[in-house]
């Protein structure tokens, strides 16, 4: 990655699925420098799918001299390539995490020489935002989702690996 794509500022962009991201970028919505913010992605969510389709537009996007990065609570394996990339951010949305407060436009900053990653909107108004909720259909039906919707519920963060704490479902 080139040393100029290591840190990244700019407005969220904020989805609840990798589909909408990609219908934003279908549509030219994602034509500036941005953070795409893709929540609701990790293991208690929906089970954290592959978000592997996104690396294509996002590269389309700084091919085009866009500084852009990605944040999400879900997973890619190795996939980013080029683009700067804040993955498994915990706690996840769906437990009420930080990126559960985001919203479009909200100023962040991805920072790969340091680590840090950073939401510079107004702390007060920060701390008074409730959390979003995923829409009733986030997911997508099918694919096992409501099958599995009880080890999500009980599915520990991705950093300590999502499996399924099955003691506390009582199993």
């Amino acid at each position: 990655m080139a040393p100029e794509l290591w840190k990244v500022t700019g407005p969220a962009r904020v989805f609840d699925s990798q589909e909408d991201a990609l219908a934003a970028f279908a549509k030219g919505d994602l034509n500036q420098d941005c953070v795409v913010v893709v929540r609701f992605q990790g293991p208690r969510a929906n089970g954290m799918p592959e978000l592997h389709k996104l690396t294509p537009p996002l590269s389309v996007l700084l091919g085009k001299g866009f500084k852009v990065a990605l944040v999400t609570d879900g997973r890619m394996s190795g996939a980013s390539g080029k683009v700067p990339s804040a993955i498994h951010v915990h706690p996840e949305a769906i437990s009420g995490g930080p990126l559960a407060r985001l919203k479009d436009g909200d100023p962040i900053e991805v920072d790969a020489v340091t680590g840090a990653l950073n939401v510079l909107a107004d702390a007060t108004e920060w701390a008074a935002r409730p959390p979003a909720v995923p829409a009733a259909n986030a997911a997508g039906p099918g694919m096992g989702r409501e099958l599995f919707g009880m080890f999500r519920a009980f599915a520990d963060d991705a950093e300590s690996g999502g499996g399924a704490m099955l003691s506390q479902a009582g199993l």
